[in-house]
């Protein structure tokens, strides 16, 4: 990963995250002043974020926002102060409402985003100075110091492209933490076609299979928000295995980029767990990636322990064949 350090200095008043990447360092300064690379990887997984302003000059501003799986948005504002390319920025950083602007009572930081040359290519060294031990122990509180480190780990596959960072590599199953897995896929196709897939019940009877020997059976959708879904597997004839099926409620949809679902084994009273899904293209290919948050380290470990990874991968690699076809 990335991240090598993160520290607090409560003397100091500071925050200070170390990672080291790859690339150059002119390649690490266009990712963190590019707006639509920033939104690649600025928000952890499970808040992705989107920067609708970006004025890139001393005395300008960027305003974005993080988006939950539950749709709720956290704001911040940048003010940039000072800007020494491609060595270093520095900004006001605050949380915000949602037209910008400061909210009171939050605490202020000012944040250099330093780059320099280092033996893997380049060292980004994050920098937050706080105005006291208080606001420091607020933001570390708030989270800070882990939604900082996924975020950054994220970086890697901006930098490299799609196809370098994910190409040959199949369906990829990451353990963030006791109740999160994250699973990546690189597909051959546009975003727009790999969304349809995901949606259109023609299209997922076709592809969303698992291991060969399976037929679905039932595949109802509702893509709209508050709508919901069913889907149910069975054994080709002479197959052995018994059927089984899942449910679940949209709960964001985000064409062609995001869609947050629950999902629950269908007849069971097993607890749901929340799927959300992100498409992100390139060079025409896309990556699919699916954070699955679960209710506790147990069902986590139990799920990750029936070969979902290897089902996935042949749904998957299914999936590829039928986009050829549309």
């Amino acid at each position: 990963m990335p991240v090598t350090d993160v520290t607090t200095d409560p003397e100091a008043l500071t925050m200070t995250l170390t990672a080291e990447f790859d690339a150059p360092v002119e390649r690490l300064w266009d990712a963190f002043t590019n707006p639509r690379q920033l939104e690649r990887f600025w928000g952890p997984p499970g808040w992705p974020a989107t920067f609708p302003t970006f004025d890139f000059e001393v005395g300008g501003r960027a305003v974005y926002f993080m988006t939950s799986p539950q749709g709720e948005k956290s704001y911040g504002s940048w003010e940039f102060l000072e800007i020494a390319g491609p060595q270093s920025f520095t900004v006001l950083d605050n949380f915000a409402n949602e037209d910008g602007a400061p909210l009171d009572g939050m605490p202020v930081m000012r944040v250099v985003f330093s780059f320099e040359p280092a033996e893997t290519g380049s060292r980004l060294v994050n920098t937050t100075y706080f105005a006291s031990a208080d606001a420091l122990e607020q933001v570390v509180a708030f989270g800070a110091v882990e939604g900082s480190t996924m975020a950054i780990n994220q970086l890697d596959r901006v930098l490299a492209g799609l196809r370098e960072y994910a190409a040959g590599k199949g369906t990829q199953t990451e353990i963030l933490d006791d109740t999160h897995v994250r699973i990546t896929r690189l597909i051959e196709g546009p975003i727009d076609l790999v969304w349809r897939a995901h949606q259109e019940p023609e299209l997922l009877e076709k592809w969303m299979l698992g291991p060969d020997g399976w037929r679905m059976s039932v595949c109802e959708v509702d893509p709209a928000v508050g709508g919901r879904y069913r889907y149910e597997w069975e054994p080709v004839e002479g197959g052995e295995g018994e059927k089984f099926g899942f449910d679940g409620e949209t709960v964001l949809a985000e064409a062609p980029r995001r869609a947050v679902t629950t999902e629950h084994m269908t007849g069971t009273d097993f607890p749901s767990t929340l799927n959300d899904l992100n498409l992100e293209e390139e060079d025409g290919v896309t990556l699919i990636t699916l954070l699955i948050e679960y209710p506790d380290k147990e069902t986590r470990d139990m799920v990750l322990a029936t070969g979902m990874t290897d089902g996935m991968e042949a749904s998957y690699a299914r999936l590829e064949g039928v986009l050829a076809t549309v």
